[in-house]
């Protein structure tokens, strides 16, 4: 735990640096600092060509090419300024022109609209397409980290009712958001242990965070982070070192879940059994024929004992928070109020008249 506690200290402290380094791309002036060094280069590259065969080069005011002069010349011709001062006099001057100044202007001016596109069009649709989502979503499901067990555990929502675009994931990993975006969700590029992230996934109004990243630490200070946002909000957070499990929740996870000691159990279980592993994969996916649900106690279960109860197996009973068992004495009858886990037939969907 204090190993845990220690990386989750040095990732605060490495978070602005990673950031930096994750979303430069997109800073404006990173951008523009990078297209003026290739224009610049550019026009240095020509200055030279240029330079090397002055002679066919004529300075039609004074009939003198000074180094000054060529470099007017470079730049209002790339420009497309063009006043005609200055011109190309000879075959190879003029030769020059048409095959390395002309490709030259054409690719300043498509540097230039880019990065106005980029900059100015394009972060402008962006932000409003933003601003649009956040407002869409309301109670919705945010995944961060969408490998095996965030991907899986998308599709379980899926098929449990929740509409694919009301499961947003929030990954660093492009070709995954691609994946996740094929499949009908909402994907974001970003750290599920930044703010702007999670506020750009409308961690506010979210039903659930599930907290898949892979890493402890990193699952650690996203629950801290989500929780300073939104203290109501119920985190799920996915435990790869059981020790971990209790500083997850200190920080904030409501529940924790463990793949390997599951996986651990069902193991152990199978050594001896031949159908335990296949009844627990049936309870726990809805694609199974039994379905295991947490719902309150319904008026007509009120008195009965638990057990068999309709076409529900009652499993057990949640009385002010705390679980009661079947085999106390608090535990033989259902009272109105309680939580009850139940086993409940999956009924398939009814298909369609012919």
């Amino acid at each position: 735990m204090a190993t845990l506690a220690n990386r989750i200290r040095r990732l605060r402290r490495d978070t602005s640096d990673k950031i930096l380094f994750a979303s430069a791309e997109a800073r404006p002036g990173r951008v523009l600092a990078s297209r003026a060094l290739i224009v610049l280069s550019l026009f240095a590259l020509v200055t030279g060509v240029l330079w090397l065969d002055r002679d066919g080069i004529r300075d039609q005011i004074d009939g003198e090419l000074s180094f000054v002069d060529l470099v007017y010349f470079v730049v209002v011709s790339l420009t497309t300024v063009g006043y005609g001062d200055i011109v190309p006099v000879t075959e190879r001057a003029r030769l020059i022109d048409a095959i390395i100044i002309t490709p030259a202007r054409l690719f300043v001016w498509l540097v230039f609209v880019g990065t106005a596109f980029e900059l100015f069009f394009h972060k402008g649709l962006e932000r409003i397409r933003m601003a649009r989502l956040r407002q869409q979503l309301q109670d919705h499901v945010i995944v961060c980290g969408y490998g095996h067990s965030g991907r899986t555990a998308a599709a379980e929502l899926v098929r449990r009712g929740k509409p694919p675009d009301e499961v947003v994931i929030v990954d660093l990993d492009e070709a995954l958001l691609q994946e996740a975006a094929t499949r009908g969700h909402v994907g974001l590029k970003g750290d599920a242990t930044m703010e702007r992230s999670l506020r750009d996934a409308g961690v506010e109004r979210a039903g659930a965070v599930i907290l898949a990243t892979g890493r402890d630490d990193t699952n650690a200070l996203g629950a801290l982070t989500v929780r300073q946002l939104n203290p109501k909000v119920r985190v799920i957070a996915n435990v790869r070192e059981e020790e971990n499990a209790p500083l997850l929740r200190q920080a904030g996870a409501d529940v924790t879940v463990s793949p390997a000691q599951i996986s651990g159990f069902l193991l152990a279980d199978s050594v001896g059994n031949r159908h335990v592993n296949e009844f627990v994969l049936d309870v726990l996916s809805s694609g199974g024929r039994l379905l295991m649900v947490e719902r309150p106690a319904r008026p007509e279960e009120a008195g009965r004992p638990v057990g068999v109860v309709g076409k529900a197996m009652i499993l057990r009973l949640y009385r002010g928070g705390k679980p009661v068992g079947f085999w106390e004495a608090e535990g033989q009858a259902i009272q109105p109020g309680d939580t009850v886990l139940a086993l409940e037939v999956e009924v398939p969907a009814e298909s369609p008249p012919a």
